[in-house]
């Protein structure tokens, strides 16, 4: 167990950044796959352009790398893309 106020206050924030990562990134898993298991292309379009901008925002937060987003990105518009 801590013994200084700071390393308290340490294991408080970083518990809370944490829940708060893993909410972000729980809520990325769930835009992704609603792009996969779209019934059609419109609401495929639909939930990818819902997902664009939290992937975005993920990568300016640090949350996952830019490149990983630029791929992610692309490898969603390519598979709605596919959808006929």
């Amino acid at each position: 167990m801590a013994h200084h106020k700071s390393a308290l206050k340490r294991i408080r924030t970083s518990r809370k950044r944490r829940m708060e990562n893993r909410h972000n990134r729980s809520k990325l898993h769930s835009l992704t796959k609603a792009v996969h298991t779209a019934e059609s292309k419109e609401t495929a379009q639909a939930a990818l352009n819902n997902a664009m901008p939290v992937i975005d925002k993920m990568a300016a937060k640090g949350l996952i790398h830019k490149n990983k987003a630029a791929n992610r990105k692309s490898r969603l518009a390519k598979y709605v893309n596919k959808i006929s």
